[in-house]
């Protein structure tokens, strides 16, 4: 599994998913899930408890909820600086993160 090695944040899965929002800006709950190698269904559950406690905002774009820090929150500043020294220290989570394709592939190009 890809991430922090303790829950700074609550829960392992809640730092993990905090840290990789700060090397990602955005993402949605499958990227997140197959990037830090968890169901998706506590990845949900984990952002619906951040979302109601106003850290994240989601939001959607298509069929996609797309999540990030949310702007409005008034220490995201703060959260941000802080989430991205601790992302830069795992360097697992940095790679995994590299690893990530982040814009569509062209119609008929090869794999």
């Amino acid at each position: 599994m890809v991430g922090s090695r303790y829950g700074v944040f609550g829960t392992k899965t809640r730092s993990n998913i905090l840290l990789a929002l700060a090397l990602l800006g955005e993402s949605h709950a499958s990227e997140l899930s197959r990037l830090l190698d968890t169901s998706l269904s506590n990845v949900q559950k984990t952002l619906d408890s951040l979302e109601q406690v106003g850290i994240v905002s989601g939001a959607m774009l298509g069929r996609e909820r797309r999540v990030r820090l949310d702007p409005r929150y008034y220490a995201r500043d703060e959260l941000s600086a802080l989430l991205t020294k601790l992302a830069v220290q795992n360097q697992e989570l940095v790679e995994a993160v590299s690893g990530i394709r982040r814009r569509p592939r062209r119609s008929g190009k090869a794999l």
